[in-house]
């Protein structure tokens, strides 16, 4: 019988730059940067992305950047 801790445990996700250290994150690749932002601008957790720590907070630091360039939007557009 499961627990209610058990429900939706599923595999770990690995993070996808320690496992291909050929993929570059830069600021300056916005297309690249959008896999990371939701639809209303806000940057995805890594619970959900399966990064590890160290690279989260690569990952959150060049999107600020991005965005302090205008490369990537704070918000979701207003109408």
């Amino acid at each position: 019988m499961m627990g209610l801790g058990m429900v939706g445990t599923g595999r770990k996700k690995a993070c996808r730059f320690c496992s291909d250290a050929l993929i570059s994150m830069d600021y300056k690749e916005p297309k690249f940067l959008t896999f990371f932002v939701s639809e209303r601008g806000k940057i995805v957790p890594r619970r959900l992305t399966g990064n590890c720590a160290f690279h989260q907070r690569r990952i959150t630091e060049a999107v600020k950047r991005a965005r302090i360039l205008a490369l990537l939007p704070f918000t979701a557009s207003h109408r």
